[in-house]
Formats: C-alpha cells, sequence, structure tokens
C-alpha cells in the first residue's frame, strides 16, 4: 500500500475541514456585524453565535484529529488550550491539558483522538487530565460510571481488531492506526469510575 492511498483518511479529514472552517468562519462574522447594526441580544441570536462558535470549536479540533499530521509540524500549548476550552464550553467534559510546551503534531493528533474516546465513554461528562513527562504520554478520565465496551478500546491496543464499528466510534479505530503509524503502543487501564490511556 502505498504511503498516500494509507493517508487518504487523513487527507480527506484535512480536505473537509478546510472547506468547512471558512464558510463558518463567513457565518460568525456576519453574525457579529448583525449584532453591531442593532438590539438582537434575545436569546435566538444567543443561540447562534453559541451554536456557531461550537461548530467553529469543533472543526479546529477535527482538523487536528483527522487532518494530516506531519512529524516536522508542532502545535503550540496556546492554540491547543484554546481550541478545547471553546470546544469543551458548555459541555459536560472537562479537559485539563497540562503540559506547558509546543508538541509534535502527530503526539497532539493521537491525544485528540484518544480525547474522543474518552468522550464517547462518559456521555454523562466527566474529567480527563493530559499530562507528558519527557516523551511519555498519559491521560486519566474520571467519572460517575464510565462506560467502556472492551471490544472499541481493544482496537486501541490492536488496530487489527475485527469487529462492527459505526459512524460514532471511527475514533477508536483512527487512534490504533493513528498510534501504530507514530511507532507508539497505546496502554489501556480501566475501572468502574475511570480509564487511563499511556503512550
Amino acid at each position: 500500500m502505498t504511503r498516500a492511498i494509507r493517508n487518504l483518511p487523513d487527507l480527506l479529514g484535512s480536505r473537509i475541514c478546510h472547506d468547512l472552517i471558512s464558510p463558518i468562519g463567513a457565518i460568525s462574522n456576519g453574525v457579529e456585524l448583525i449584532s453591531m447594526s442593532g438590539d438582537l441580544s434575545g436569546p435566538e441570536m444567543t443561540l447562534i453565535a453559541e451554536s456557531i462558535d461550537s461548530a467553529n470549536a469543533r472543526i479546529r479540533f477535527f482538523r487536528i484529529a483527522f487532518g494530516v499530521a506531519s512529524p516536522e509540524q508542532r502545535i503550540g500549548r496556546n492554540e491547543i488550550t484554546g481550541i478545547l476550552r471553546d470546544m469543551s464550553r458548555g459541555g459536560r467534559m472537562v479537559i485539563d491539558w497540562q503540559p506547558d510546551q509546543d508538541l509534535p503534531r502527530p503526539q497532539v493528533k493521537l491525544a485528540f483522538l484518544v480525547l474522543q474516546c474518552f468522550e464517547s465513554a462518559m456521555p454523562r461528562g466527566g474529567r480527563v487530565s493530559v499530562s507528558v513527562v519527557g516523551d511519555s504520554w498519559a491521560l486519566f478520565g474520571e467519572c460517575d460510571q464510565i462506560r467502556f465496551d472492551q471490544d472499541l478500546w481493544h482496537m486501541l491496543i490492536d488496530p487489527e481488531t475485527e469487529g462492527p464499528l459505526d459512524a460514532g466510534h471511527v475514533h477508536f479505530a483512527l487512534a490504533g492506526h493513528c498510534a501504530q503509524d507514530t511507532g507508539r503502543q497505546l496502554q489501556v487501564e480501566s475501572s468502574a469510575s475511570s480509564a487511563r490511556v499511556r503512550f
């Protein structure tokens, strides 16, 4: 399999995010101009503005999680925390991003995919902390009761795992393949109310 074919999902993710981020930004600017031209501070305008902010944050998150990540690329802490803050606003999951340094984009991509796995396992919300010591990452999530599907989480350890997979859980398979592509081995531990992923 050629590298170009292997990278098709990443290239597709980058293309979709690239094509959507401009019109979403234009809508956001339009709403801001409308609000400046008159008193449109009602609940309808608030709902539209919040929805645009949420969509914009999601697209920026997806651009990293599903897009192309070249080994030489790095991402600054301010960009990462800004994306996570905007995406979590009004949501149920709190993300504590502890690294204070710029980080390689492929590693951040893998961390973002794993964060989506935590999001799936915490439908009622919870807290996830992300730490980096040297070249080792640890993501620890806790909530009242975690929904831990063994088959899905096993895809992180063995990306060749066979099994049913729907669009809502594609990040489990992608995380396993991303780890494999970056030469990482994901380690997963879980309990009734927490889960930890290391790589």
